[in-house]
C-alpha cells in the first residue's frame, strides 16, 4: 500500500508540474535569409521552435523579446510565418526588448497562439512577465510596472519572474546596456518571500547567477537565482568587447515548476 501511495503522490506531482520554454533574441531581418555575424537568424529560429514543438511536456512558451534587428514589419512578419509553419499550438507570451516595438508585437500577436497576459497563474505557481523596455537600448523598470506587479502576486504561490533585461551584472560588454535601475528593482524583489527565481533575455548566454537579498521583514538573508537564455540568433562571445558570435548554435531554456515549489531548469543547444 505504501507502494501505491508513493507512486500516486509521484503521478500527482509530475500531473501538477509546469514547464516552460523561454526563447529570446530572434534579431530577424525583413530579408528570410537575412544573417547576424555569419549567421541566419530565421533558420536558427526555425530549429528552436521545431525543438519546442517535439517536446510535448512543455505548456508553454515565453518570447522574452529582442524580436526584429532592422526593426521592419516584415520581420514581425516573418516570426509569425515560422510559428505557423511550426505548427505550435502551445500558449505564447511576449515581452518587447530593446529592439522591439510594443505596437508591433500587439499588431503581428493578435491571434492564437500568442497570448497578451503577462500573468501566467497555476495552483501553485505564478509566472509573471514584467517590462523593462526604456527610450535607450538599456533596460527600465518602472513604478508603475512594480506596482502592477504587487499587485499581481499571490502570497501563497511561487512565483517565476521574467524580463528582457538583465538586473545583475554578467561581465562583459551588455552589461553597459543592462538594467539602469538594478537598485529599486532588487529593492521591490526583497519585499516578496516567494520570488526566488528571475529570468531574462538579452545577454545572448546561459547563466545561473545567484543575488542575495536580506529581508527587512524577517531580518533574514535569501538568495535568488537569476536564470540568463541563449539567443535563437547568435551566441555572444564574452571576452570580446562588443558584438561578437561563438561558434554555437541557437538555443533556449527549459524551466520545470513542480507543485512543491521546488525550481529546475536546463540548457538546450542545437
Amino acid at each position: 500500500m505504501k507502494l501505491i501511495k508513493e507512486k500516486a503522490e509521484f503521478n500527482n506531482l509530475v500531473k501538477e508540474t509546469v514547464t516552460l520554454a523561454q526563447i529570446s533574441d530572434s534579431h530577424l531581418f525583413s530579408d528570410v535569409d537575412g544573417s547576424h555575424h555569419g549567421h541566419n537568424v530565421l533558420a536558427n529560429l526555425k530549429r528552436v521552435l521545431q525543438s519546442v514543438r517535439h517536446n510535448r511536456l512543455i505548456n508553454y512558451i515565453v518570447f522574452t523579446g529582442d524580436l526584429t534587428q532592422d526593426h521592419s514589419e516584415q520581420s514581425y512578419q516573418n516570426f509569425v510565418n515560422v510559428v505557423a509553419e511550426s505548427a505550435i499550438e502551445i500558449p505564447i507570451y511576449y515581452l518587447a526588448g530593446n529592439h522591439d516595438e510594443p505596437e508591433l508585437l500587439a499588431k503581428y500577436f493578435s491571434e492564437r497562439p500568442f497570448s497578451p497576459d503577462t500573468t501566467i497563474n497555476h495552483s501553485h505557481w505564478q509566472i509573471q512577465l514584467i517590462k523593462s523596455k526604456s527610450d535607450t537600448p538599456a533596460g527600465f523598470v518602472s513604478e508603475e510596472t512594480l506596482i502592477n506587479l504587487q499587485k499581481s502576486v499571490v502570497h501563497n504561490k511561487q512565483q517565476l519572474v521574467m524580463m528582457h533585461h538583465h538586473p545583475i551584472d554578467v561581465g562583459y560588454f551588455i552589461d553597459k546596456h543592462g538594467l539602469q535601475n538594478k537598485s529599486e528593482f532588487w529593492r521591490s524583489i526583497d519585499g516578496y518571500r516567494n520570488i526566488n527565481a528571475i529570468a531574462c533575455g538579452h545577454v545572448h548566454g546561459a547563466m545561473q547567477l545567484n543575488k542575495t537579498l536580506f529581508e527587512q521583514s524577517t531580518g533574514t538573508k535569501k538568495s535568488v537565482t537569476v536564470y540568463t537564455c541563449p539567443a535563437t540568433s547568435i551566441q555572444f562571445d564574452p571576452d570580446f568587447d562588443g558584438v561578437s558570435a561563438l561558434a554555437k548554435g541557437p538555443g533556449y531554456r527549459l524551466f520545470n515548476l513542480y507543485a512543491d515549489g521546488k525550481l529546475t531548469s536546463d540548457v538546450i543547444y542545437l
